[in-house]
């Protein structure tokens, strides 16, 4: 039955204040066939995508359910599913018609493809798939990184661990022989094999035919790898992508299920994904990219920039169909001399192929400002050293602040090619401080640095414990030097604040107590020649525990009480006993966890004004620190048993797995980023981001803090990949200068109201020829002579896809407790098991029985701890 709608695609635009012009409409309204939008920096792709997405379900009657839309980030996916509740929402006001976006596909690509492993349709014999534990780039690094990892290698290999990493060093190029730089080459490599579904026999054969032994050992271990995460039904991001894909193929009757699958970002897809694309539109053939090349920044993950470049021919190739071409070319974020510097400095190296036949990047984009404004918008520095350009910028940026150029330090970012160990960086961010400017750059240096994790962690060390010190060098020695230094500054803590310092003795005597408790009660066990493993028998074994000598109240409780013995009887009627091993730990086990105790050490005065001074809307950056605190303690804990028993306690096992294994994998990693969907950036503070994190972002003002970047070579990954995938890439040797101009072509582009680009000159220091030449090209005024009072105010705006806010899970959790909401909601703090679950000693009977009713229930489960 055909609906019968009150309301045209325009009533609802002009009810959303929205007039898209020519190019804008034009993709709106195509819906047939493959679409390529070209979407230069600020033209509101995003805008665009929405209206679309909105139009195919409203006026042409496509099921939300048959959309499958592809973002970047999780935060794009949000900012869509946001905008579509609330333009169908405005629909059904006008209509009186529902529309249930519960189904829709949105989201990233990897969370798509968990969604395809564990969907159904797309599955041939139609039986309940249990879905993969999926591992993050932290958990991959980990599980490779691990001595069993190792260990096996050297029974594939036949050679030792040391020879191993040696040879990967020169393999690779790398500067060490250190586990972690081994590690870090093979991650790389692995999942490079995986986005190109390279067939391992082929990449055996190819070895053996350029007797390639170091390839055909990678080759190895990379078969061994993928069959051990397949046995143990797991994936990492990159064979997830694979196995959604090979699913995917499997059948042609899945490839109707999307009648539009639309691709955000496009031009930062890789191969595996295209092939996932095209299968999945390859039915109806309606499928949209949007993209970039100009903006193609992660060749590092294996994106392919030319799957956007060579779009239409690849139409013709899988689709056998030519793509309507779209060009979003007007840019509503910039100033129009900040567009102008961009577009001009894109075209500063030659992008002809060298048979004179086309580009290497899609040419004559005509991209147009729409700001008529010819202000002054792009401003540079004097020529000079880094301390002496530092101060300049620190002092303009004070006078930004001090004018109300700007109504938060937040809005003037600072953009570096790479923040980690640079000099230049570090003096930036001094002379701004020394100006009372606060910054915002975790990725300076490690994140374990920075006060708020040096105090938490310093505080876990004085509970726990910390490995002990050898005589190590190189990353175990400054690691090391780091808990020392960590240590030393909770002492100082501890000693400003009797309360705290009371708080991590008592927590130090309840893992000690526990301890002891532990081996008080297997010196029973063993004296009575019992074993861990043994089935529990109350009537057998609890008499004996319960008498062990000097055992503490807290363990003879923990022992269970009549009514328990009587649910243990039954279960063991039923064949599903409990062991000895886990009636110890249940009765040396202390009733929180890390995170339970990183909340509760936040509510000591130290942690607690972090939270008061973002309540206020004074600084935000330290209670951002502390919520990436709180996901890598999350991170461990799903990592392993989250319970604290005696028996992880003894011989240290809890401290070496903490601090000796999870806390060092941070430090050598130097994890620092994680994505947050509401607060990116603190109030308060300025940011410093890599030129990467900014991508997708804008900012009033831009500091681009270095015009230059280093030029590494041509990545050693697309040396050995490139003669096994036969297609028509960039030459090699053009790549490490393609992508600098694309990494630079990005930064430019972020500034909405400001642009200043500094000029730094001294021993080191590397300018990038494109800039020498835009800078010969423009007479741009330095920061020195400039007006302040010439340059526009900004003001917080509106976004243009409104947020949604729940009843339940905002609107309510926020009047129970607004505090609450602010560390939950807002700054996604991962909440602890105190929040969710039942947890602490057992005083009333009530409770105990309702715990022993789940232990009842749930004993199959953690029976064998």
């Amino acid at each position: 039955m055909e609906r019968v709608l009150k309301i045209t695609l325009e009533e609802l635009f002009s009810l959303h204040n929205f007039t898209p012009n020519e190019g804008q409409r034009e993709a709106i309204e195509s819906l047939q066939g493959p679409l390529f939008l070209i979407a230069g920096p600020g033209s509101g792709k995003t805008r665009v995508l929405l209206w679309r997405t909105v139009n195919a379900i409203v006026f042409h009657n496509v099921s939300p359910e048959k959309i499958f839309l592809s973002t970047f980030t999780e935060k794009a996916a949000k900012q869509l599913r946001d905008g579509l509740q609330t333009i169908l929402g405005s629909v059904t006001n006008r209509t009186g018609i529902h529309f249930d976006i519960s189904r829709m596909y949105v989201g990233t690509i990897h969370s798509l493809c968990q969604r395809i492993i564990g969907d159904r349709r797309f599955i041939r014999d139609r039986a309940r798939v249990k879905p993969p534990i999926l591992l993050d780039e932290l958990d991959q690094y980990f599980y490779i990184n691990s001595r069993s990892f190792w260990k096996i290698a050297e029974e594939l290999i036949h050679i030792s661990e040391e020879d191993i990493r040696f040879e990967l060093k020169q393999y690779f190029g790398k500067v060490s022989t250190s586990r972690h730089d081994s590690t870090q080459s093979l991650i790389s490599i692995f999942n490079r094999f995986s986005e190109e579904n390279l067939n391992i026999e082929n990449l055996y054969e190819y070895a053996r035919d350029t007797s390639d032994e170091s390839l055909l050992r990678v080759t190895k271990l990379y078969e061994w790898y993928k069959q051990r995460l397949f046995k143990s039904n797991m994936v990492d991001f990159s064979l997830l992508q694979q196995r959604a894909t090979n699913q995917i193929m499997q059948s042609e009757d899945f490839i109707h299920e999307f009648e539009h699958v639309i691709i955000d970002e496009y031009q930062d897809t890789n191969s595996i994904q295209e092939q996932l694309f095209f299968r999945l539109a390859s039915g109806r053939k309606n499928l949209c990219v949007v993209g970039d090349d100009d903006q193609a920044l992660y060749r590092f993950r294996g994106a392919t920039v030319e799957n956007f470049v060579q779009f239409p021919q690849r139409c013709e190739l899988y689709l056998n169909a030519s793509p309507q071409e779209i060009k979003l070319n007007i840019n509503y974020r910039s100033q129009r001399k900040i567009v102008d510097t961009y577009t001009g400095f894109i075209e500063k190296v030659n992008w002809k192929r060298e048979d004179g036949e086309g580009y290497y990047r899609l040419h004559d984009k005509e991209i147009q400002a729409n700001s008529k404004d010819l202000a002054p918008s792009v401003l540079t520095t004097t020529c000079d050293k880094s301390d002496v350009v530092s101060k300049e910028v620190s002092l303009f940026v004070r006078k930004l602040i001090d004018e109300k150029k700007v109504e938060d330090p937040n809005q003037i970012a600072f953009l570096f090619p790479a923040l980690k160990n640079n000099k230049h960086v570090q003096r930036m961010k001094r002379a701004l401080e020394k100006e009372g400017i606060k910054v915002y750059a975790p990725r300076a240096g490690r994140f374990l640095e920075v006060e708020e994790a040096k105090a938490l962690f310093g505080l876990l060390i004085k509970i726990i414990g910390k490995p002990k010190r050898q005589d190590f060098s190189g990353s175990y020695k400054d690691y090391h030097n780091w808990l020392d230094n960590t240590e030393d500054f909770a002492t100082s803590l501890v000693q400003q604040d009797e309360r705290l310092g009371r708080y991590v003795e008592s927590k130090v005597q309840e893992l000690s107590s526990c301890k002891e408790d532990y081996i008080r009660l297997l010196k029973t066990l063993n004296d009575n020649n019992w074993s861990l493993h043994d089935v529990y028998i109350p009537k057998i074994h609890k008499r004996s525990l319960v008498n062990t000598s000097l055992l503490s109240t807290e363990a003879i409780r923990g022992l269970g009480t009549d009514r328990l013995d009587r649910i243990i009887e039954q279960r063991n009627l039923q064949g599903k006993p409990f062991t000895l091993q886990y009636i110890l730990n249940r009765a040396t086990s202390v009733d929180w966890n890390i995170l339970d105790l990183f909340y509760r050490l936040s509510g000591f005065p130290y942690f607690s004004q972090m939270f008061k001074l973002a309540e206020n809307g004074e600084d935000e950056g330290p209670i951002c620190n502390l919520s990436m605190i709180s996901e890598y303690l999350s991170r461990y804990m799903e990592q392993t048993r989250s319970v604290i028993t005696g028996a992880r306690l003894i011989e240290n096992h809890l401290r070496n797995d903490f601090f000796g294994r999870y806390v060092y994998g941070l430090f050598r990693v130097g994890e620092s980023e994680v994505e947050n969907k509401e607060t990116p950036f603190p109030k308060g503070r300025v940011p410093f981001l890599t030129i990467h994190q900014s991508k997708g972002l804008e900012f009033p003002y831009v500091v681009l803090g270095s015009i230059g970047k280093k030029n590494k070579g041509v990545p050693r990954n697309e040396e050995i990949v490139r003669p096994l995938i036969k297609v028509d890439n960039e030459p090699l040797e053009q790549i490490p200068q393609f992508d600098t101009m694309r990494l630079f072509y990005v930064a430019l582009s972020r500034a909405e109201k400001g642009l200043v680009i500094t000029q730094v000159r001294g021993q080191g220091r590397v300018i990038d020829p494109a800039f020498k030449q835009l800078f010969m090209e423009n007479d741009y005024p330095t920061i020195e002579n400039v007006n302040i009072n010439s340059l526009p105010n900004v003001q917080v705006k509106e976004g243009d896809i409104p947020k949604v806010y729940s009843y339940t899970s905002d609107f309510l959790t926020y009047l129970k407790c607004p505090r609450n909401y602010m560390v939950f909601n807002k700054y996604r703090f991962v909440p602890s098991r105190s929040q969710t679950m039942l947890f602490g000693n057992l005083v009333h009977q009530t409770i105990e029985d309702i715990h022993n009713r789940i232990i009842s229930l749930r004993g199959d489960r953690r029976s064998e701890q």
